[in-house]
């Protein structure tokens, strides 16, 4: 995202990075955080979120974002086998400045596996500096 605020385009989508589902960490949560789930049956709604979570705050570090609002409309699609790769990306849906110093940014996000299918997608709202 650019520098700030003002500099943010409606429409623009910025990619939030990948991340394989491996194997390993893909059991490792499934053992810590949703027993009785089969990791046959992919990732389970909680990793998904967890990825993208994750995907999104690297990405974020470097915006001039201040704060999250919420996060609204999550829509889980498919459960990602291990060994696929899922990519983030970031659509902003539309901007509101809120006094001098700051706007409020609304995006929608989306998780994406190998094959461009979507996985996982929500709203957020955000405080920008500007």
């Amino acid at each position: 995202m650019p520098g700030g605020f003002d500099e943010i385009e409606i429409g623009r989508v910025a990619h939030l990075g990948a991340m394989v589902v491996s194997e390993r960490e893909l059991v490792a949560f499934v053992t810590a955080f949703a027993p009785g789930w089969d990791p046959a049956d992919g990732a389970p709604d909680a990793m998904v979120f967890s990825i993208w979570s994750r995907l999104e705050s690297e990405a974020d570090q470097a915006w001039p974002q201040s704060k999250r609002l919420g996060v609204d409309a999550l829509r889980w699609a498919r459960n990602p086998p291990a060994g696929e790769t899922l990519r983030a990306r970031v659509t902003v849906m539309g901007k509101d400045p809120v006094g001098e110093g700051k706007g409020i940014v609304i995006a929608q996000h989306d998780l994406l596996d190998g094959a461009g299918r979507l996985v996982f997608s929500c709203l957020t709202r955000s405080v920008f500096a500007r």
